[in-house]
């Protein structure tokens, strides 16, 4: 299992590697001049004297190459540079706002599994009956609505009508559950889906009345040899998730005034401020492939024929 996981994690150095020359190519190439974005942010008049002292400050009337290199040399000594709007290191504003963010998405996740399997599970064992009906009905709602939507009408019904529940801020458990409510939905209804139909398709196989006859029971039955081989399909989509609870957690976060990375990362759009994207975006593909990561071992665990693949040769 370890020569399993060591092999995955090479395997990711190639990868974050020309997501790093993409991101950096992309934001050059764009249009515009850095220098001027620069000028602009630091408040200084758009003169040719300031604008050449700029590029010269900044590095960019050096060839492309070496100022990629550079950049990825401070990245390997964790310096992603500092932020033209704030002047302040961007790794460590990165560092103050991702956590808010991850904390959200991290709650959403859990709340996608905990509700999405379970209830995915429930629909397939009563398959046309009332508990499956409204399940699906839940679903059918949860990928309809959009998440900033769901948000409002949160706010609108527990926060405002009710009083019971914060409308915004970070504190306590209590202001976690509205944001996290409002990011999982869509994706905890998508699972819920999926493990309706894997259960589905695994209660056909033809190995399950050869258990049924050597003794195991009906629960044993559904949870070995049901439930665990069912797993792989929303395991699969829960790796997709990751980034779509970040993306979505982004968004929610800016509705409920939670302070994460969201607001931050716009503002460095508006102004142009490409050392904060560059890291956010370097930062942002580090998390969703370690995600991944965990994924994969997950399949090795729930499946050895997966990891017994790999390590042919």
């Amino acid at each position: 299992m370890l020569r399993f996981v060591l092999r995955r994690l090479l395997s990711l150095l190639p990868l974050l590697l020309i997501v790093s020359v993409a991101v950096f190519l992309v934001l050059r190439l764009g249009r515009g001049d850095p220098a001027l974005d620069y000028l602009r942010l630091s408040q200084i008049p758009p003169t040719e004297a300031a604008l050449a002292h700029a590029r010269t400050e900044l590095g960019l009337d050096r060839p492309l190459a070496t100022q990629y290199l550079d950049w990825l040399t401070g990245v390997l000594r964790g310096d992603f540079g500092t932020s033209w709007a704030t002047h302040r290191p961007v790794l460590d504003e990165l560092l103050y706002f991702l956590p808010a963010t991850l904390q959200l998405a991290g709650a959403a996740l859990m709340l996608t599994i905990l509700a999405g399997v379970p209830l995915g599970v429930l629909a397939a064992l009563t398959r046309d009956r009332w508990p499956d009906q409204l399940t699906r009905l839940f679903a059918f709602v949860g990928v309809s609505i959009p998440n900033f939507w769901l948000a409002f009408l949160l706010i609108l019904l527990f926060a405002v009508k009710l009083d019971w529940l914060p409308p915004m801020g970070r504190g306590g458990i209590e202001h976690l559950i509205l944001p996290t409510i409002a990011t999982a939905l869509m994706s905890t209804s998508i699972n819920l889906r999926l493990m309706r139909a894997s259960v589905l398709g695994q209660m056909g196989e033809r190995h399950l009345p050869f258990a049924r006859a050597r003794g195991l029971s009906e629960p044993a039955v559904i949870g070995r040899h049901v439930v665990r081989n069912a797993l792989i399909a929303p395991l699969t989509a829960i790796g997709l998730h990751v980034g779509e609870l970040i993306g979505g957690a982004m968004v929610v976060e800016i509705v409920f005034g939670w302070p994460g990375v969201g607001r931050y990362v716009l503002q460095a759009i508006s102004n142009r401020d490409f050392p904060v994207l560059q890291g956010f975006i370097l930062v942002m593909t580090a998390v969703f492939v370690l995600c991944n990561l965990a994924v994969d071992i997950a399949y090795a665990w729930l499946d050895p024929r997966i990891r017994f693949q790999e390590m042919r040769p």
